[in-house]
């Protein structure tokens, strides 16, 4: 039994369809995780999300939630507008869209597997392990609630900034949220920075990228991330970054948690011109 992560997808289910092929995936005894982003820029998005929840629903699959796949959920709420390059409305327009978006909803924000902590995004310096899976099931929980709608209508915004576990409330959810799915670089005292979105080497001071914080207490772990495109793929002691850019001609990454080998497919094309 071999069990995969693979990177950021954004309706590249061509690609998926080879790694899958490549890693010679066995669902008989296999198991694969995806850091979310399931959707979005790219072509095929309503594919992707019907690939992911058949390999869930059989119990060999799960995902967390990107900020993509956030914003598909608000958009099909009435919450969010779609911007130009967004190819959210092909799912939308889909017969078994209201399907597809439920499944998404219910996805969880954070996956513990032994000592492994799938996320999206990142993790806050002043989290630990058990904090983020903790808080994850927070939202979670709000968001498989019946007054979800509620919740989601005021869950977008980058105020308060800064974590503090005293914080309750739509600051508390925002600050989770924009961690789990949207993190890039913080300070040590977990305030989040959300303007810069190039790799690492442009840290706006006094900010740094999370997983280069040393007093980050999440480090016991190894967590597996996406998000960042344009850092790509990167493998640090206890933090893998899989987002290798497969939507903008790069390629589609997956992690084999026994070893840590890596295995890649090339982009068909590049889908869209680089941005968040």
């Amino acid at each position: 039994m071999s069990t995969y992560v693979i990177g950021d997808l954004q309706g590249c289910d061509d690609e998926l369809g080879e790694l899958l092929a490549l890693i010679r995936f066995a669902p008989s005894s296999d198991r694969v995780y995806f850091v979310g982003d399931l959707v979005n820029r790219g072509p095929k998005s309503a594919q992707v999300l019907r690939r992911v929840k058949s390999l869930q629903e059989k119990g060999v699959a799960e995902s967390v939630l990107g900020n993509h796949d956030f914003f598909l959920i608000m958009a099909a709420e009435g919450f969010s507008s779609l911007h130009s390059g967004d190819t959210l409305q092909d799912v939308l327009n889909e017969p078994d869209a209201r399907e597809l978006v439920d499944w998404l909803r219910h996805r969880p924000l954070a996956i513990a597997i032994d000592e492994t902590l799938i996320v999206h995004a990142g993790a806050l310096p002043a989290w630990s392990s058990r904090d983020v899976v903790a808080y994850a099931h927070e939202i979670e929980s709000a968001l498989r609630a019946p007054t979800y709608r509620a919740f989601l209508a005021t869950l977008f915004g980058n105020d308060p900034t800064t974590w503090h576990p005293e914080l309750v409330g739509v600051p508390r959810a925002r600050v989770i949220v924009n961690a789990l799915a949207r993190l890039r670089f913080c300070t040590v005292f977990s305030e989040i920075e959300f303007k810069e979105k190039r790799d690492a080497m442009f840290a706006p001071d006094p900010f740094k990228p999370w997983c280069q914080i040393s007093a980050r207490r999440s480090g016991d772990a190894h967590i597996v991330a996406g998000h960042w495109s344009s850092e790509g793929l990167r493998l640090h002691p206890n933090v893998s970054l899989l987002d290798s850019g497969c939507l903008w001609g790069g390629a589609l990454t997956a992690m084999r948690l026994e070893d840590r080998a890596i295995f890649q497919v090339p982009s068909q094309q590049a889908y869209a011109a680089i941005a968040d």
